[in-house]
């Protein structure tokens, strides 16, 4: 079985964030994508199997399968158009969340994802406790978004992941308003065992609604302040959120495992 490792929202490798793309004839059993994953130990592996016109994709973090990816979606659309659709300018990929569309943007990759609908939620003493600083605002998705007070907040942050686990949302996202982009963030899953996710995309779903509404422009340059970092070029349009980003080829391996 090949597998690729791609560092996405990256220009470069060693920056962005790995995701482990398997191109594949048939679905293996869900037991071996687990494996998989869990050798892997990316925030995301993702598996993908040409059905017609589409690709069917889904994504694996080491704590189970999950519903939406940015950064996967992305590694795997790059690996697709360098490799196995070289023609091809747009992709639609079939997911547990519906269609999704990736298309080239000069020399970016934009991928169309839904936005989620945030829902004011009040600031909790256990939130404050789990992330060592009390959020300014917090509002519930399919995860927790806290909006801090300030970049360095966000950056310095060295939350308490056990506290983190018993507060609602599947994962945390922190975010401010940023000096050199408009805004900066960074994500946290520890209940899908991903201590940091070093860039988000699906976690944008959430913080570029609140930040087009909050800064009053649907064009948005947002970078995640992991580690690693990365960049998205984000924009808002109704209830559609465009992510855009580059991505680089860190390697191509061979699985020495069976398909089925």
């Amino acid at each position: 079985m090949k597998q690729y490792v791609v560092d996405a929202f990256a220009d470069s490798v060693f920056h962005g964030n790995q995701a482990a793309v398997c191109v594949l004839e048939q679905w293996p059993d869900e037991t071996l994508m687990m494996n998989i994953t869990k050798e892997n130990n990316f925030s995301e592996t993702a598996f993908t199997v040409k059905e017609g016109e589409k690709w069917h994709l889904r994504w694996f973090t080491p704590g189970g399968e999950i519903d939406l990816c940015g950064h996967a979606t992305l590694g795997t659309a790059y690996v697709l158009f360098r490799l196995f659709e070289k023609d091809a300018d747009r992709l639609v990929f079939t997911t547990i969340s519906g269609d999704l569309i990736v298309t080239k943007k000069d020399d970016l990759l934009e991928m169309e994802f839904p936005a989620y609908d945030l829902v004011p939620v009040e600031v909790t003493d256990e939130m404050e406790q789990a992330l060592g600083s009390r959020p300014l605002e917090a509002f519930m998705g399919r995860d927790l978004l806290c909006v801090m007070d300030n970049e360095k907040t966000v950056r310095e942050l060295t939350p308490d992941l056990e506290r983190v686990k018993q507060i609602d949302g599947l994962l945390l996202h922190v975010t401010a308003k940023g000096s050199d982009e408009d805004c900066v963030s960074r994500s946290f899953a520890p209940k899908l065992a991903v201590p940091e996710d070093p860039v988000c995309g699906s976690g944008h779903c959430h913080i570029i609604p609140y930040w087009a509404d909050k800064l009053g422009k649907d064009e948005l340059v947002a970078f995640q302040a992991s580690q690693r970092g990365g960049t998205l070029y984000c924009r808002k349009d109704g209830k559609k959120i465009f992510i855009a980003g580059k991505a680089a080829l860190y390697s191509v391996d061979e699985l020495f495992v069976e398909e089925s």
